[in-house]
């Protein structure tokens, strides 16, 4: 199924709806930056080649920021900002998910708080710490979308901060719905229960 969102752009822009994905509301998809840009294939192209300039950057940058506030915007901004005007600016409008907009920022520095403390005191082995950094970020919901693929691969740096693999992530892509992404879905709903193991199995899976 597939939506067509206008929004005083030239053109409008068809966008599938993908399950678990945050719908693109009319005054996000104003913040489209290519004019080119008509249908969901044309954005994913566009995301990706953003998302890869944005690994290139990651892998250069110092991994002990990992855990700032600051860099959680920038970070966001890198992966997303050729795309998106409102790159690395935190949501304000409330969502389907998501905390009240206007206790992101200090939601964010609460989340990172706890994580520091994790791995200062080794409360849960790195691969756990990781997985709750993203499960409580995606519960947060900090920016207008793209969440998921921010939280990963924070999720991953902050893995190689700690000198341990990245995570495989069901060795899909998560950004069409095919079944690694309805497994993805299914274990971040079990940890929203409270039972973390799924999520942490299904981050550590292949195909």
């Amino acid at each position: 199924m597939s939506v067509t969102v206008t929004s005083g752009r030239p053109m409008p822009i068809e966008l599938d709806l993908i399950p678990g994905a945050t719908p693109l509301d009319p005054d996000t998809i104003a913040g489209l930056r290519p004019a080119h840009i008509a249908t969901q294939a044309d954005l994913n192209a566009a995301e990706a080649a953003n998302i890869l300039a944005a690994l290139n950057w990651a892998r250069r940058a110092r991994t002990d920021t990992v855990l700032r506030r600051d860099y959680v915007q920038r970070l966001h901004k890198q992966m997303f900002g050729d795309v998106w005007r409102w790159a690395g600016t935190w949501r304000r409008l409330e969502t389907t998910i998501g905390v009240d907009p206007l206790t992101i920022a200090t939601r964010v520095e609460q989340l990172l708080d706890d994580v520091r403390h994790w791995v200062a005191n080794a409360s849960f082995e790195p691969h756990e710490i990781a997985v709750r950094l993203h499960h409580q970020m995606v519960l947060i919901h900090p920016f207008p979308n793209g969440n998921g693929r921010h939280t990963r691969l924070m999720a991953d740096l902050l893995l190689k901060q700690l000198e341990r693999e990245p995570f495989t992530w069901g060795g899909g892509a998560l950004s069409s719905a095919d079944d690694a992404r309805t497994r993805y879905i299914a274990a971040l709903r079990s940890a929203d229960r409270g039972d973390l193991q799924p999520l942490l199995v299904f981050a550590r899976s292949q195909l």
